[in-house]
């Protein structure tokens, strides 16, 4: 049986909802607090990535680079080198979208602590459009060697995540949103870095989650048990380093597997869990995300039905989907 606590009213009209940049305001001063050299840089964006937290608590700490991503990172690398724990923060269709060469060379290159948060991603930025609307950076971020990639699924999570990649010693990758979305995990749910989460037990077809997509699995989730179908949700909140071993223990129960992500799916978090089942289980998958297309303008959560990234919309085509395709077996 799974032992991840999810909070008891994550169905409820009235669930509990919160940005996951929010989580992260909190994080990094509670970061700033248990670590002397954690410092913060931002690029003319403090209130709406929430890092006016940290400059409010520590402004000897904090640095305003301006409207120049490039120079964010490597500024950072530079801090980094002399000792400091960086983190950075701008909308993700900046950084990495506008400085990826920059952390490619200053941080991942010499193994430099860098954080890099990414705010305001995926599709539900809304009515910014196609230009702010960053779908293409887990793939961007993933394939940087040294570089951990970490998407939590709600604000308690962004916390948590936060603190945890202050302390990794590693280049790191921080994705968030910008709206309000359920929190579905609580203050004892537990996080590691480099694992993924059984939050629902099932044996017809994995369903694993990343962001805040996790909570749309579960609501598919749910009502595809309506109908007769058990389908056992993972949450991945680290896309690098990738939890193997829970991923593959699902797969190998359930035979079939479908991802879901806010973002492009070609060499997304649904790219790194077929090659994962390409090379280790080759196994039916059902990659729900963005293919081959930017976003549009629209309110966010008429953005994410357009889509098909909502829960109501991923039940149907998962049950197609197992109503088409065999649960592997040995010697499939």
């Amino acid at each position: 049986m799974t032992h991840y606590q999810l909070r008891d009213d994550i169905f409820s009209d009235d669930v509990a909802q919160e940005p996951t940049r929010a989580g992260f305001g909190r994080g990094l001063k509670k970061a700033g607090e248990q670590h002397d050299n954690v410092v913060a840089l931002c690029a003319d964006l403090t209130e709406s990535t929430q890092m006016h937290l940290f400059r409010e608590e520590f402004p000897e700490r904090f640095i305003e680079i301006g409207v120049a991503e490039q120079n964010l990172v490597t500024v950072a690398s530079g801090l980094a080198r002399a000792g400091k724990i960086p983190f950075t923060s701008s909308y993700a269709a900046f950084s990495p979208g506008r400085n990826w060469e920059q952390i490619r060379t200053t941080a991942t290159l010499n193994e430099q602590p860098v954080k890099i948060v990414g705010s305001h991603a995926g599709v539900s930025v809304g009515p910014d459009g196609a230009t702010h609307q960053m779908l293409e950076d887990i793939a961007l971020m993933r394939v940087l060697p040294h570089m951990v990639v970490v998407v939590p699924g709600d604000s308690v999570e962004a916390e948590k995540a936060t603190q945890a990649i202050a302390a990794n010693g590693k280049p790191s990758y921080l994705r968030l949103a910008r709206e309000k979305t359920p929190i579905f995990s609580t203050n004892e749910s537990p996080f590691e870095l480099g694992k993924a989460y059984v939050l629902r037990e099932g044996q017809d077809v994995t369903l694993l989650g990343t962001g805040t997509m996790t909570y749309q699995l579960l609501k598919a989730a749910k009502q595809l048990a309506e109908f007769g179908v058990f389908a056992e949700v993972v949450h991945v909140p680290t896309i690098k380093p990738l939890d193997e071993d829970t991923i593959l223990s699902s797969v190998r129960k359930t035979g079939r597997a479908v991802t879901a992500e806010e973002a492009q799916v070609a060499a997304g978090f649904g790219g790194a869990v077929a090659e994962l089942l390409g090379e280790k289980l080759p196994t039916p998958l059902r990659r729900i995300g963005m293919y081959d297309r930017f976003g549009e303008s629209g309110a966010p959560n008429e953005l994410l039905d357009h889509f098909g990234l909502t829960g109501e919309k991923m039940a149907p085509v998962i049950q197609e989907f197992i109503n088409t395709t065999p649960q592997y077996h040995k010697g499939f």
